[in-house]
């Protein structure tokens, strides 16, 4: 059976990466909607069988300087409430939280590169488990509280809320799983103001890739494997 995921994307280069083969072995028919032009309605959000809201790098409560954002968390919020299958990664876990009424904030300090998460006691019983003592790739300075009625499931000793989970079908994740380590060169030239604004060495950061992306590859199939496994489950 032919299932149909669509994800929200803001900048190219921030795509599904290591996520769309998975979803293309599971029988999943994947489209993108680049929602800074094309726009999102709570209709459109709901028709998907998977939704993946994807990173960017403007804040979720930039409505006045980007106005489609608007319409993104109407459409977001539609969705997340109706209890349908959405996975939320940076930005994306953001609107999600802004969706479900939690303040999104800027933190003034920038978290970018690879270093590990530390599990919550509900995190290492989800399905974030592989994750732990693997270095994840973080590239934001905004924080999510977590929505009321969800578990925090990660935190750095910087950010303390880096995961949540609403229910089975809600995951947002404020790091990078999904990002192919062997594709690094793109985020350091599609962000290289933010990295020179922030006094990070672009050169730490790729060999940071190199090291680290093997291993959180193998990690991050195993989260995401485990998070669609639920999916047929609950969902429906």
């Amino acid at each position: 059976m032919t299932r149909d995921a669509l994800a929200l994307r803001h900048v190219p280069f921030e795509d599904l990466g290591l996520l769309a083969p998975l979803l293309d072995a599971r029988g999943y028919r994947t489209s993108y909607l680049d929602v800074p032009i094309e726009p999102i309605t709570p209709e459109a959000a709901l028709r998907p069988d998977l939704l993946v809201v994807l990173g960017g790098p403007v804040g979720a409560y930039e409505d006045d300087a980007y106005p489609f954002l608007r319409a993104e968390k109407e459409a977001v919020g539609a969705r997340v409430r109706a209890g349908l299958p959405t996975l939320g990664v940076c930005l994306g876990a953001q609107l999600v939280a802004a969706a479900l009424g939690a303040d999104v904030v800027a933190t003034g300090r920038r978290e970018i590169g690879y270093a590990p998460l530390t599990l919550t006691d509900e995190g290492r019983r989800s399905v974030l488990a592989p994750l732990d003592g693997v270095p994840v790739l973080h590239w934001h300075g905004d924080e999510f509280a977590v929505p009321r009625g969800a578990e925090r499931l990660a935190q750095t000793p910087g950010f303390p809320n880096q995961a949540f989970g609403a229910g089975p079908h809600v995951l947002g994740l404020q790091f990078h799983l999904e990002a192919d380590h062997a594709r690094i060169e793109q985020w350091l030239v599609g962000h290289a103001h933010e990295l020179a604004a922030g006094g990070i060495d672009p050169g730490r950061v790729r060999a940071d890739a190199a090291a680290h992306g093997p291993r959180l590859a193998e990690a991050a199939a195993r989260v995401f494997e485990r998070w669609l496994d639920e999916i047929p489950q609950t969902s429906g």
